[in-house]
C-alpha cells in the first residue's frame, strides 16, 4: 500500500487561533483576566493538542495516508502564538505598575483643577460616583449639599493638545430618580485621567463605581457599596453595611459597624474590627486577613469553603497556609493543599487533603473536634488537665499519644493502619474524632 504525503494540521493550527483570538478578544473587555485564565487553563491546549493528533491519526489509518505527526510548522505557531499572549500579559503588567500611559513616553502631563458648583440635596439620599480613570476619594460632611473637587489630568505630545482634550472634560452633579449621581463626561480617552474628592452628607448611602484607580471612603453612616474595576480600596470607620466587587487591586477595610462583603478577584484583603461579619467570595493571589469579626467570617474561593462564627483574634489564608487564632465559636473548613493550623477555637469541623493540620487548646476543650485529612499529618495538642472521649484512625501510618490512660487502647493491625480509642481524665469531656491516610496522628500535651 503506498504511503500518502504527511497530511498537515490544518485542524489543530485553526482550531488553535481560533482559541487565541477569542481570548485577546475577551482581554479587550472590562473584567477578564487573561493572566489569570491561562494561569489555572493552560493545560487545556496540550489537551486539545494531543485530541486533534489522535483524531488525524485515527483518520489517516483509514486513507491509507501518514497523518498525526507534529510538524515544525505547529511548533512555530504554538511558539508564536505563546511569545503574543506572552508581551499582551507583560504590557499588562507593566501599565498596572507603571501606569496606563507607560507606553507613551516622550508625553507630557498636564493637569487642570476641575471646577465645580456644589449642589444642595434632600437628606439621606442615595449617591451614586461614577468614575473611569482615576482616583476617587469620598469623605463626610454634615452639610446637605455634594461638594466635588479634583484634578483632571492630561497626556499629548504638546499644551495646545492637551489644553484641548482638558477643556472637553467636565464632571457634572445630577439628580437621577430618588437619588443623584456624580459622572465625569468627555473623559473617555486613554490619556485622560480625573482624580475626584467627593464630599457628601454622611448618613447617604454611597455608591461608587470605577474602571481604573484607587477608591478611598471614610467616616460614612450608611451602606456603602464599591464596584472596582483595577485598582486599592480602602473604606473605614463607617456604620452601615460595606459591599465590595473587585477584578483587581488590595482591599483595607477597618472600624465598620456593619457587614462586610467583598466578591470577584483582587491582590490581598485586610479586614480589622468588623462588628458584624465578613464574607468573601472569590480568587485574591495576596493573603487574606481577619482580625476582630464579632459576628464571624465566611470564606470561599475555589479550593476552600471556611465559616467562622465568630473571631476575637486573627484569620489569615494565603501561600498554601491557612491560620485560625481565638475563635470561640464554631470553625468549619473543607480546603485541599493547605497548611491548616487551629489555636484556641471551640468546635472544629475540618476536612482536607495534602497538607498537615495542627490545632492546639491553651485550655480544656469543650466542644467536639472532629478533623478529616489525607496525605498529611494530623497534630492536636491539648492541656494535661483535659477531659475527653477519642477515635482516631489512621491509614498506613503510627499514632503517637503522650497522653497515657488504661482506658486509652492503642491497636496496629499487619498491615500497618492504626487505631487509639478510649477515654482520658476524669470528667466527661468533648469526642475528637481524628481521621487520616498515609500520614500520622499525634496528641500532644501542650503544658
Amino acid at each position: 500500500m503506498a504511503i500518502g504525503r504527511p497530511r498537515g494540521s490544518s485542524v489543530f493550527s485553526g482550531l488553535t487561533l481560533i482559541f487565541v483570538g477569542v481570548l485577546l478578544l475577551l482581554h479587550n473587555y472590562r473584567g477578564f483576566a487573561l493572566s489569570r485564565v491561562l494561569l489555572h487553563w493552560w493545560p487545556l491546549l496540550l489537551i486539545g493538542w494531543g485530541a486533534i493528533k489522535l483524531y488525524e491519526r485515527a483518520v489517516s489509518s483509514r486513507s491509507g495516508e501518514v497523518g498525526g505527526r507534529t510538524g515544525p510548522g505547529e511548533v512555530f505557531l504554538v511558539l508564536g502564538l505563546v511569545a503574543l499572549v506572552g508581551s499582551v500579559i507583560a504590557a499588562d503588567q507593566v501599565r498596572d505598575k507603571f501606569g496606563p500611559d507607560i507606553m507613551g513616553w516622550g508625553h507630557d502631563v498636564f493637569s487642570r483643577d476641575l471646577d465645580v458648583a456644589p449642589k444642595p440635596i434632600r437628606a439621606r439620599s442615595r449617591i451614586t460616583i461614577q468614575g473611569l480613570h482615576g482616583d476617587i476619594t469620598v469623605r463626610s460632611s454634615d452639610q446637605p449639599e455634594i461638594r466635588v473637587n479634583g484634578k483632571k489630568s492630561v497626556r499629548g505630545w504638546n499644551e495646545n493638545e492637551s489644553e484641548r482634550k482638558a477643556n472637553a472634560v467636565a464632571v457634572a452633579i445630577v439628580e437621577n430618580g430618588d437619588g443623584y449621581e456624580v459622572r465625569p463626561s468627555g473623559a473617555n480617552d486613554s490619556q485622560v485621567s480625573v482624580d475626584l474628592e467627593v464630599v457628601v452628607p454622611k448618613q447617604s448611602a454611597v455608591t461608587v463605581r470605577n474602571d481604573k484607580g484607587d477608591i478611598s471612603v471614610g467616616d460614612m453612616e450608611s451602606p456603602v457599596s464599591i464596584d472596582s474595576g483595577n485598582g486599592d480600596v480602602e473604606v473605614r470607620n463607617t456604620s452601615g453595611d460595606v459591599s465590595i466587587d473587585m477584578r483587581r487591586g488590595d482591599a483595607k477595610i477597618s472600624d465598620t459597624k456593619g457587614n462586610v462583603n467583598i466578591s470577584g478577584s483582587g491582590d490581598s484583603v485586610e479586614v480589622v474590627g468588623v462588628t458584624g461579619s465578613f464574607t468573601i467570595n472569590g480568587e485574591f493571589v495576596g493573603p487574606v486577613r481577619a482580625e476582630k469579626v464579632t459576628k464571624g467570617v465566611r470564606f470561599v474561593s475555589h479550593r476552600t469553603d471556611l465559616t467562622v462564627s465568630q473571631l476575637t483574634g486573627h484569620l489569615e489564608v494565603g501561600s498554601g497556609n491557612l491560620e485560625v487564632v481565638d475563635a470561640p465559636g464554631n470553625v468549619i473548613l473543607t480546603t485541599h493543599e493547605e497548611e491548616v493550623s487551629i489555636e484556641n477555637a471551640g468546635k472544629i469541623k475540618v476536612d482536607n487533603r495534602n497538607g498537615n493540620i495542627s490545632v492546639r487548646y491553651p485550655n480544656p476543650p469543650k466542644e467536639d473536634i472532629d478533623i478529616v485529612n489525607a496525605s498529611a499529618a494530623i497534630t492536636v495538642g491539648l492541656p494535661e488537665s483535659s477531659n475527653f472521649e477519642i477515635s482516631a484512625d489512621c491509614r498506613s501510618g503510627d499514632i503517637d499519644s503522650e497522653f497515657e490512660s488504661d482506658s486509652l487502647k492503642k491497636t496496629v493491625a499487619q498491615s500497618g493502619d492504626s487505631h487509639l480509642e478510649g477515654r482520658f481524665g476524669t470528667g466527661r469531656g468533648p469526642k475528637i474524632t481524628l481521621k487520616t491516610t498515609y500520614g500520622s496522628i499525634s496528641l500532644n500535651k501542650t503544658d
